[in-house]
């Protein structure tokens, strides 16, 4: 009984010893505006950039912050505000995301090397491919009464062969998906992936991307208005897409225009409203890549997808980091359990992919993005195959 209480008793000495934490950063850039303030942002607070429950302390140019319940091995950043002022590598250059991990006497001292909008001036060429173009600068969205710039990647033989269709995926966050200079932190390149795959068979893809509104893009990806966040416009956002910008695109470039060859693909919030639009939209929207979503933001969005009717020939792949937070996979695994009650089969339907590594970057989204696009469109690859084969062994009847 004694062992009992004296592993217990250390247990809570343990348990007290992490259950907070208080970061100290004794350094920061000399270019440091002097007005601005310090935020965490992180796992634990779903990367909220100016959180001001997690703005720090300045105490005589040194700066602190108490985190309160802390559970260890939390990803997160230092910014000043926006995702624009995070912090970087002494030359301002995109640095990973840190990892709060377990500390015995509950101090983490951080110095912070340089800021992402203070970086040093270098020649920066696009890292876009040839077949990468800007469809307008100022697009007008009528749903929103914006404007925005839309981007267009074009397979390596549409100018070519001008007599053939493709598939259509629908991307947002524009400025991350293709160049580097336009990302706010890296790109996915999708551009270079795609193009690889089509020089060793694939048959091809348009990508259609969309630039997000900066400080209204937490607005315009969510149809639901969270009381902290923000939110609200994502249906006009929706609509957008759905109405006026399919429509063009159809139109104007050598489309397959059905919902088998069309999908849909973002992170975060991105992941959000991609989910959302498979659901408003069902006769349009066949394939979804949701990529570390959002799902807190709002759980209006479960009881959405639970009370509209399945819809045929719809293919969801689902991916997040187990580093991401507590609650990432939570949120995901509950959205593929709301799913399968509608009569959704994993495997088949849908993907559910938790990497234990996986981290809340364009880094990580970048690098699963093929095997999203593999699985998504295996279905046009394997129809393809079929008939082949069947053309085969069609000849070689006829030849005996």
């Amino acid at each position: 009984m004694k062992k009992i209480l004296l592993t217990y008793l250390l247990f809570l000495v343990l348990y007290n010893s992490i259950a907070q934490v208080t970061i100290h950063v004794k350094g920061i850039p000399a270019n440091t505006p002097t007005t601005d303030n310090l935020y965490i942002a992180g796992s634990f607070n779903n990367w909220n950039p100016n959180d001001t429950n997690f703005k720090l302390t300045k105490v005589d140019n040194r700066y602190k912050l108490t985190i309160p319940d802390y559970k260890g091995n939390e990803e997160y950043k230092f910014t000043r505000g926006s995702w624009t002022t995070a912090e970087g590598d002494s030359n301002g250059n995109v640095i990973k995301n840190r990892t709060l991990e377990h500390v015995v006497n509950g101090v983490i001292n951080v110095s912070i090397a340089g800021w992402e909008d203070k970086k040093i001036k270098e020649i920066v060429t696009s890292t876009a491919l040839p077949n990468v173009k800007i469809i307008s600068n100022r697009f007008f969205i009528p749903q929103l009464n914006k404007f925005r710039r839309v981007w267009i990647y074009l397979p390596n033989n549409y100018e070519t062969n001008l007599t053939k269709r493709y598939p259509v995926l629908y991307m947002h966050d524009g400025q991350n998906c293709f160049d580097k200079t336009t990302a706010f932190s890296n790109e996915w390149g999708i551009d270079e992936t795609l193009s690889n795959k089509q020089n060793n068979g694939d048959k091809g893809c348009i990508v259609v991307a969309v630039d997000n509104g900066g400080a209204s893009r937490l607005d315009e990806y969510s149809p639901y208005n969270n009381s902290k966040y923000g939110g609200g416009q994502g249906d006009a956002y929706v609509d957008f897409l759905a109405l006026t910008l399919k429509p063009f695109i159809d139109s104007a470039y050598r489309t397959f225009s059905d919902k088998k060859n069309t999908a849909m693909a973002g992170s975060s919030m991105g992941g959000l409203i991609t989910t959302y639009a498979m659901f408003k939209y069902p006769d349009l929207y066949g394939k979804a890549g949701i990529f570390s979503p959002a799902f807190w933001f709002s759980n209006q969005l479960y009881t959405y997808v639970l009370h509209k009717s399945k819809s045929n020939n719809q293919k969801f792949y689902f991916i997040c980091g187990q580093t991401e937070g507590s609650k990432m996979a939570m949120w995901q695994d509950s959205m593929c359990i709301v799913l399968q009650q509608k009569g959704y089969f994993k495997n088949k339907d849908f993907k559910n992919i938790i990497k234990p590594n996986g981290t809340h970057s364009e880094a990580f989204w970048s690098a699963e993005f093929g095997a999203c696009y593999d699985w998504l469109f295996s279905d046009l690859r394997l129809k393809k195959k079929v008939n082949s084969s069947y053309r085969k062994r069609k000849v070689k009847l006829i030849h005996n």
